[in-house]
């Protein structure tokens, strides 16, 4: 059994994950982080953060780090009341993708840093596993509906055979008794 401050502290690492979780945004078919963002995270500014990748650069191939170009920039703006300052900002921001956020950890090299970047990998995994999920439960309700559709017709088919059942015989002309 799980002490006190055991719970305590696995609770709090969940909240960790999942505020960690609320900033991945996607975008060009990637889950990503803005550099405000992951900076926050992983307790530096954005400009330290930024620094250090620029100082690192051969650890940031595309498919770890883009810079968003201005639609997108406003995209986040709109959509992330949090990052209102980026509106005011010059430069547009950089996105990491998972692996991009763990190499972000490491080129920063700071405690802190390296231990949230477990959580910015829990975050990233269960927002996968997220997906995943929804994309069965699409596909099962399809399958479901495909069936209902079927059983619509022979509904509607037994109905009719009902009703024609519950229709009287067709009498037959009496005969007349007698000559």
């Amino acid at each position: 059994m799980a002490t006190y401050s055991q719970r305590y502290c696995m609770a709090k690492q969940l909240a960790h994950a999942k505020r960690i979780e609320q900033t991945i945004l996607e975008f060009r078919g990637k889950k990503v982080i803005v550099d405000a963002d992951l900076a926050t995270i992983y307790g530096t500014s954005t400009n330290r953060l930024n620094q250090a990748v620029r100082r690192n650069k051969n650890r940031f191939p595309h498919d770890f780090m883009f810079q968003l170009n201005d639609a997108e920039k406003d995209e986040v703006v709109t959509n992330c009341d949090h990052l209102n300052n980026l509106k005011y900002s010059p430069h547009l921001p950089f996105a990491f993708t998972e692996h991009g956020a763990l190499m972000a950890a490491s080129v920063l090299n700071t405690e802190q840093a390296v231990q949230v970047s477990v959580f910015v990998v829990r975050a990233f995994v269960q927002n996968r596993e997220m997906v995943v999920s929804n994309k069965e439960l699409a596909i099962k309700l399809n399958e479901l509906e495909q069936k209902v559709g079927t059983h619509d017709q022979a509904i509607i088919e037994l109905i009719g055979t009902v009703k024609k059942l519950m229709e009287p015989l067709p009498s037959k002309p009496k005969r007349k008794i007698g000559f």
